[in-house]
């Protein structure tokens, strides 16, 4: 697969791995129009490869992601414009999710406001030690309001709200700690990190770990009861797909399942 666009290059391997690699180091790999443009086709046209096994989004340079580009907001000082765009970013993240295979981010760098908003709307994260994150808004007077959204729902509330109000970093180590990623490992060890990582996904069937990705989502905006319902409801189709069926059997008769092979 070519580039996207200059800013975005996306690549899909024969495992089905697709990697989105932000691709503007020298503004710090920012949200602007263009790359959330790009990177909403990139997702859709892995959402539409029955093939796709998983998600790798990745960056060149020293930084990840700086959030939004600030000189392209200040272009235009208009209300509605404003709104399009922070929509505009809504519809990414909201992609993000509902894509039917995992989404890894590959943090080599600096991911600051929407930046580390997009590690958290992840599925998974791996992080290099030398990593940043950071939703410092605020610093400029513009609470990270669309990164909580995300950040909440990754680490504790009062550790999330600590770094909306008062802009400070926190390191790759913190980070892992929080939650906010899977895996830290040294910028040369990045890549076996992912590796790794990848290798366990792509031993499992797909059906399984879509059905499971869906069900996972859903039920955390619910009720503890509607939770349960949705949960059974949820392993019950599993049970009933094939892979689930040879898997369970594979287990029983003491051999690997044949999806493994």
């Amino acid at each position: 697969m070519t580039e996207t666009t200059p800013e975005l290059i996306h690549t899909r391997d024969e495992r089905g791995v697709h990697t989105l690699t932000l691709n503007n180091p020298r503004a710090f790999n920012v949200l602007s129009e263009s790359m959330l443009s790009a990177l909403q086709t990139a997702l859709s046209e892995v959402a539409h490869d029955g093939s796709a096994r998983a998600v790798v989004l990745a960056a060149n340079g020293k930084a990840f992601c700086a959030g939004h580009n600030l000189k392209e907001m200040l272009a235009t000082p208009e209300l509605g414009y404003y709104q399009q765009l922070f929509a505009q970013c809504s519809k990414v993240m909201l992609a993000i999710q509902a894509l039917p295979v995992p989404v890894i981010a590959r943090v080599q760098g600096l991911a600051t406001a929407a930046g580390c908003q997009l590690v958290a709307q992840c599925d998974l994260a791996v992080a290099a030690d030398t990593a940043t994150f950071g939703v410092n808004g605020i610093d400029v007077g513009l609470f990270c309001a669309t990164p909580s959204v995300p950040l909440s729902r990754n680490i504790p509330q009062k550790l999330a709200m600590e770094m909306l109000l008062t802009g400070e970093f926190i390191t790759a180590e913190q980070a892992l700690a929080r939650g906010l990623v899977n895996r830290v490992a040294t910028l040369d060890a990045l890549d076996d990190t992912l590796a790794s990582l990848l290798a366990a996904i792509l031993a499992k069937p797909r059906e399984a770990l879509a059905m499971g990705k869906a069900l996972f989502y859903q039920q955390r905006e619910t009720g503890l009861a509607a939770a349960y319902q949705l949960a059974g409801q949820s392993m019950a189709c599993n049970m009933a797909l094939p892979v689930a069926q040879e898997g369970v059997l594979a287990f029983t008769e003491k051999r690997a399942p044949g999806w493994r092979s």
